[in-house]
């Protein structure tokens, strides 16, 4: 319940959303914290994360395998924390008892996230816990969004959230003053819980980056988020009404922009950054010519990326945009450190089965400016701009000066040297998000997904550029434009 009027805070809690390894932001929450615990004392400020505080994009992240992440929250003294599905499905299982089992000195919450195999949460998981804050007994539980066509790959199973989390609110409610669900599961399913789910108190939401800087209240339950990347944290003042004993909250966001980087915290990232660049400079390959990449137009690393994704999933045409490559590569080494910097989206491989039809359509999209120029933020794409699309298994012949989604002349599919027939089903090597409904929509429309967990498209990258082969076929064209 919120209040308007004045009262007292017994306890302040301070909860943060979707950093995506914003790590600076980070520091700058940590002296905001720390300033909060100098005013209200530490026995009265609570400091929580709802998920998403890992994004493998950073090198401290990559390189340290999520314990810059972990090491900056015991360090702003976080007490708990949920896992997102940048954590979850990023790394495998083996990673994230590495990073949370050995290093977290707060509770990790995921009380929806079990192991495949014994049906139960690992050790390091805990599905609740109470924490005294002030004269405050706070229950919180923790709940993660469900995508179990992933998480089965990596040896999860994901529940379905609803009950588990009406379950734990059943226990929590007799021992706890305040109940609080650590929500990474996105502002429509925290709306359902609140109007479902009797005895919360106050949802703290994340997932969908959604900012509310007023609460919404929806029956007895407040329900707040602090947006995205750590431009903002969550504050919660709770008191309690002297009659009833109920909680009163008082919520808003507040900005860290003004706050300095908090000195410990920036020496953990600089200490991260220098230890990720040294555990990223192996030398994958050496090349002896260049391979360049262009988001606009055919190009051989993007070819060589799509011929990948062909053979590393054993269909019989590769399909990706080239928007995934940040930039090409020069004669020389080349490290993991550069595959992560010209391809740092934790996007996964998959295989389909598409009709010609929608290959067909998909194409013809991508030699249009508003498709190759198309700005895409989310669903695990960490470019620019979506890029036209790079094949392999396919010979295209195309003409510049026909109508739109009409200038494709002829395609031939390399296997059977057969034209590409609009109501035959293919199978397509590709990425995930195209199956998430992102960029060319009718890539979506494919059956038979099988995604492959935990390789990303940088992992399919550094395989084919050690096949001399495979590099010196990337040279040649796909897209053969009419003169």
């Amino acid at each position: 319940m919120t209040h308007n009027e004045q009262w007292q805070p017994e306890a302040v809690l301070l909860h943060s959303n979707d950093l995506h390894s914003r790590l600076e932001e980070a520091a700058r929450m940590a002296t905001y914290i720390d300033d909060q615990r100098r005013i209200h004392g530490s026995g009265r400020v609570l400091a929580v994360d709802c998920g998403d505080h890992m994004d493998r994009m950073r090198v401290e992240t990559e390189g340290s395998g999520g314990l810059v992440n972990v090491e900056l929250l015991n360090a702003a003294g976080y007490e708990a924390a949920t896992l997102g599905n940048n954590e979850g499905l990023t790394f495998t299982a083996e990673a994230l008892t590495d990073a949370y089992r050995g290093h977290a000195r707060f509770a990790v919450l995921a009380a929806n996230m079990t192991e495949r195999d014994s049906g139960l949460l690992p050790d390091w998981i805990l599905p609740q816990t109470v924490i005294a804050k002030g004269g405050l007994k706070i229950g919180l539980i923790g709940v993660t969004a469900r995508f179990n066509d992933f998480y089965k790959l990596l040896g999860w199973n994901v529940l379905d959230p609803m009950p588990v989390v009406e379950r734990e609110v059943a226990q929590l409610r007799a021992k706890a003053d305040v109940v609080v669900v650590l929500s990474h599961l996105g502002l429509p399913t925290d709306r359902r819980m609140a109007e479902e789910i009797a005895g919360i108190d106050l949802i703290l939401g994340g997932h969908t980056h959604h900012l509310l800087e007023e609460p919404l209240l929806i029956g007895g339950t407040t329900v707040c988020a602090a947006g995205k990347h750590g431009e903002r944290l969550g504050r919660v003042e709770i008191g309690r009404d002297p009659v009833s004993g109920r909680p009163l909250l008082r919520a808003s966001c507040v900005s860290v922009a003004d706050c300095a980087p908090h000195p410990e915290a920036a020496a953990i990232i600089g200490g991260y950054l220098e230890a990720g660049v040294r555990a990223l400079s192996r030398t994958v390959v050496r090349l002896e010519r260049e391979l360049p990449a262009d988001a606009e137009r055919e190009s051989p690393l993007a070819s060589l990326l799509a011929a990948g994704l062909k053979r590393w999933t054993g269909a019989q045409i590769g399909i990706v945009n080239a928007g995934q490559l940040l930039g090409g590569l020069f004669p020389g080494g080349v490290t993991e450190g550069l595959l992560h910097a010209l391809c740092p989206s934790p996007i996964n491989p998959c295989r389909l089965t598409l009709r010609g039809r929608d290959i067909r359509l998909a194409l013809e999209q991508s030699l249009l400016p508003e498709y190759t120029g198309m700005e895409i933020r989310g669903f695990g794409f960490r470019g620019l701009v979506l890029g036209t699309l790079a094949v392999d298994g396919l010979d295209i012949h195309w003409d510049e000066g026909q109508p739109e989604e009409s200038k494709i002349v002829s395609i031939q599919v390399a296997a059977d040297g057969q034209p590409l027939q609009d109501e035959e089903e293919y199978e397509v090597g590709t990425i995930d998000m195209f199956t998430f409904g992102i960029g060319y929509l009718s890539l979506q429309q494919g059956k038979n997904v099988r995604y492959y967990l935990p390789e990303f498209l940088r992992d399919v990258l550094a395989a084919e550029l050690q096949n001399s082969e495979a590099v010196a076929e990337s040279f040649r064209p796909r897209w053969h434009r009419a003169r």
